[in-house]
C-alpha cells in the first residue's frame, strides 16, 4: 500500500446516543490526494463518523488530528477552520436566495456584504472544476445536479480541502455521475482529499482509492480498490457471504393489472405535475419507474393510491376474474373499501408510512384497526404479525412494542415493506424501497419484489439506482418533467440510454409498451 501524508487522523473515536453506541473506538486516517469510500451497514456509524468531523456531532471520546495537530471540532465553523466541508445528502440551501447568495450565507466580514467579489470568487471556482453554476441563479430554477454543485462550491469557497459527500449520487442521473466523478478526479489531482459514503459498490469501483469498511460501530478494516472487488466488500461490511444476484424470473402469463390513460396532475399551486401519463401495469411483473428528482414520481403513486387530486385521466383496476374498476375519484379508504388489494410503500416511510411513536404491533393495526368491534381495537393478530414479520424479515428491534422511530433505516424499511405485502396485494407500489439502505437489506427488499411479482402482483418500483432498475425489472417505464419519454425492456435497455431518456434527450430507444 502506497504511503500518504494523513490530512486527518481519527483515534479510538467513540460516541453514543443514549444506550446505542453508535460509534466504538475508531481510528482511521484520511490521506491527501486520495479518494477514500467509506463503506457499512446501516447503523454501522458512517455518517455519525462524519458528522463529527464536519462539527455537527462532538465525540464523547476521542483524538482528531488534522495535519498532524490535534484540533477541537464542536461546530460546523470550527470544522471549516480546519478546511473540512460536508455535502450532505439533503442539500441545505434556501430555495428563493440565488446562488452566491447561499455561498456567503452565515459567513461574516467583508465578503458577507461584498456580493460582486463573491461572484467573482465563485466564477473562479466554477472555471477551475469547469462548473455551471451561475452566481445570480435562484436555487428554485437549479437541477437537482446544480444544487449539488452549488454545495460544493459552498464548501470550497469557505476553504475547505477536505470533502465529505453523504450518498452524492442517490439522484444523480449516470451522466451527471460521470461529471461528478471527474470534478473529484481533478479535485484528487489538486491534492484535495475525498471521502465518499455511498452503498453503491460499483461506483466505489469506479471512483475510489481506498475502501474502509465500519461494522455496527466499530473499524473492521481497510482495503485498496485496486485489490479487491465488490463481493469481497460486502462479505467484509456485513460479516459473511452475501449472494449479489438479483434474480429476474421471466413473467408467467402477464396479465393487465392496472391501466392508466391520460393522467394528468396539477399541485395546488398550480403546477402541472403529471403530463397526460399513460401506461399499463401487468400482473406477475415489474414495472420499473426511472427518472431525476421531482420528474412526478412521487405524484404518480400518489394518484393511483386516491391520496392526490386527479385533473384529467383515468386509472383502471381490472381483478382476476372480476370486472374492471374506474379508480379516479376514489379515497383509499374507499379502494379498501371496495376490495381492491392495493398495497403503497411510499418514500417518507416515518412521515407517511408509519408512525414513529408506535412499535411494529401498533403499525401493522393501522391496516386493520377498523376490523375490532365497538370501542376494542384487534390487538391479537397485528401482534403476531409483528412478530412474525421480525423473524422472517430480520428487524433488528428490542421488542415488537418499541418505538420504530429508534431503528435504523434498514429495519424501518422491513417493518413498513413486510406490513404492506402481509396485505396480499394485487398492486404493490413502492418508491424508493432502497434509498439509504445498506446492500445487504437492499437485496432482501429486491427478493421480496420478486417473491410478489412470482404471485401475480403487479408491482410498481419506482427507483433512483439504474443498475438496479436494468437488473430487477421487466420493464422501465422513464419520466420526465411529469411526462413519459418512453417505456423500454430492461434485458435490452442499457444505462446510458435510459440515462438519456430521463433528461429528455431521445435516444433512438423504441418503446416497448
Amino acid at each position: 500500500m502506497e504511503n500518504k501524508e494523513a490530512a486527518v487522523s481519527l483515534r479510538n473515536i467513540s460516541k453514543s446516543f443514549g444506550s446505542i453506541a453508535a460509534n466504538k473506538n475508531v481510528s482511521l486516517d484520511i490521506n491527501r490526494g486520495e479518494i477514500l469510500s467509506l463503506l457499512g451497514e446501516n447503523g454501522s456509524g458512517k455518517t455519525t463518523l462524519m458528522n463529527m468531523l464536519a462539527g455537527i456531532y462532538y465525540p464523547d471520546s476521542g483524538q482528531i488530528f488534522v495535519d498532524g495537530r490535534e484540533v477541537r471540532i464542536a461546530s460546523p465553523r470550527d470544522a471549516y477552520d480546519c478546511g473540512i466541508g460536508m455535502i450532505h445528502q439533503h442539500f441545505k440551501l434556501v430555495d428563493v436566495l440565488t446562488a452566491a447568495e447561499n455561498v456567503v450565507l452565515g459567513l461574516e466580514g467583508p465578503l458577507m456584504l461584498d456580493m460582486p467579489k463573491a461572484s467573482a470568487k465563485i466564477r473562479e471556482i466554477c472555471d477551475r472544476y469547469d462548473f455551471s453554476v451561475h452566481p445570480d441563479k435562484k436555487v428554485y430554477d437549479m437541477s437537482v445536479s446544480e444544487k449539488q454543485t452549488l454545495e460544493i462550491i459552498k464548501v470550497l469557497y469557505r476553504g475547505a480541502d477536505i470533502l465529505i459527500l453523504d450518498e452524492p449520487t442517490a439522484v444523480l442521473t449516470p451522466q451527471e455521475t460521470n461529471r461528478l466523478f471527474n470534478v473529484l478526479r481533478q479535485m484528487k489531482a489538486d491534492g484535495k482529499s475525498i471521502v465518499i459514503i455511498t452503498h453503491k459498490l460499483h461506483e466505489v469501483m469506479a471512483i475510489a482509492d481506498r475502501v474502509a469498511v465500519l461494522r455496527k460501530g466499530e473499524y473492521i478494516g481497510e482495503m485498496m480498490v485496486s485489490e479487491t472487488n465488490p463481493q469481497e466488500m460486502t462479505n467484509m461490511m456485513v460479516g459473511h457471504t452475501v449472494s449479489l444476484n438479483i434474480e429476474r424470473p421471466e413473467p408467467v402469463d402477464p396479465q393487465p393489472r392496472l391501466t392508466v390513460s391520460g393522467l394528468t396532475v396539477v399541485s395546488d399551486e398550480g403546477v402541472l405535475k403529471l403530463d397526460n401519463v399513460s401506461f399499463t401495469a401487468m400482473g406477475g411483473e415489474i414495472l420499473g419507474i426511472a427518472g431525476i428528482s421531482g420528474s412526478g414520481q412521487k405524484e404518480l403513486l400518489e394518484s393511483i393510491a386516491g391520496l392526490c387530486p386527479i385533473k384529467e385521466g383515468s386509472i383502471i383496476f381490472t381483478p382476476k376474474d372480476k370486472p374492471a374498476r374506474e379508480l379516479v375519484g376514489l379515497t383509499p379508504t374507499k379502494i379498501k373499501d371496495a376490495g381492491i388489494a392495493m398495497a403503497f410503500v411510499p418514500e417518507d416511510r416515518l412521515g407517511m408510512g408509519l408512525v414513529g411513536g408506535m412499535g411494529m404491533t401498533g403499525n401493522m393495526m393501522l391496516r386493520s384497526w377498523r376490523l375490532g368491534k365497538g370501542v376494542f381495537v384487534e390487538r391479537k393478530k397485528p401482534d403476531e404479525l409483528a412478530r412474525k414479520l421480525k423473524d422472517e424479515l430480520g428487524v433488528v428491534t428490542p421488542d415488537v412494542d418499541y418505538p420504530v422511530r429508534r431503528l435504523s433505516g434498514g429495519n424501518v424499511q422491513k417493518v413498513l415493506v413486510g406490513r404492506e405485502i402481509a396485505t396480499v396485494p394485487s398492486v404493490l407500489m413502492t418508491a424508493y424501497a432502497v434509498r439509504g439502505l445498506d446492500i445487504n437489506t437492499s437485496y432482501t427488499i429486491y427478493n421480496l419484489m420478486t417473491e410478489q411479482k412470482q404471485k401475480g402482483t403487479a408491482v410498481i418500483f419506482v427507483g433512483e439506482d439504474l443498475d438496479v432498475l436494468l437488473e430487477l425489472c421487466d420493464r422501465i417505464l422513464v419520466l420526465c418533467d411529469g411526462k413519459v419519454t418512453g417505456i423500454v425492456k430492461a434485458g435490452e435497455a442499457t444505462k446510458e440510454e435510459v440515462g438519456l431518456m430521463m433528461t429528455h434527450i431521445d435516444s433512438g430507444k423504441e418503446a416497448a409498451e
